[in-house]
């Protein structure tokens, strides 16, 4: 019948009942308060261990650094130019005896480079001071004169002149003096 219930809701008219749950549905939605989209946290790095003072350095920390330009070949074999900061100057601001202070049983200390995904790596103090090393090791974190993304960022260790990329930690979280 032309006229029936039925023949009114399969021609795309809703019945009163659908159209109460309908307001129902909008009124709930509309209530609802808005959650602002709060940003991402800014990345950090921390400095912990037999150093004067712990650190947490936020990128924007970082960024007042001297910066430092490498240029290298990645582990593709591909030209690429890194821009960050000498972990010696990270290092420094911590308190880590680098320079003079770097002798005797200070010699035995190692930094543990941490990274997000739980990855670890051993450095030798000595590795990163200047006065022992011609080559500047940096936290990057610009690549070709982009902000490093993950999986390789937002912090790279960059180590020029070893032949193996191994050491080289992506997403790194923490240096741990020890």
């Amino acid at each position: 019948m032309p006229g029936s219930k039925s023949a009114r809701a399969s021609a795309g008219f809703l019945t009163p009942r659908a159209l109460a749950l309908v307001f129902l549905w909008f009124s709930f939605i509309a209530s609802r308060p808005t959650v602002a989209q709060s940003a991402p946290p800014e990345p950090t790095l921390r400095v912990t261990g037999i150093v004067e003072r712990h650190l947490v350095l936020h990128d924007s920390d970082l960024q007042k650094l001297p910066r430092k330009h490498v240029a290298v070949t990645d582990e593709k074999g591909n030209p690429a130019t890194y821009d960050g900061i000498a972990v010696a100057d990270i290092l420094r601001r911590a308190g880590a005896p680098l320079g003079k202070q770097l002798r005797g049983p200070q010699l035995r200390l190692y930094i543990v480079a941490n990274a997000a995904d739980g990855y670890r790596v051993v450095y030798a103090l000595p590795e990163f001071d200047p006065d022992f090393v011609n080559q500047v090791v940096i936290l990057a974190d610009r690549r070709d004169g982009h902000p490093i993304s993950s999986p390789e960022g937002p912090f790279r260790l960059v180590v020029p002149g070893e032949k193996r990329h191994a050491r080289w930690v992506r997403e790194v979280t923490s240096f741990d003096v020890e």
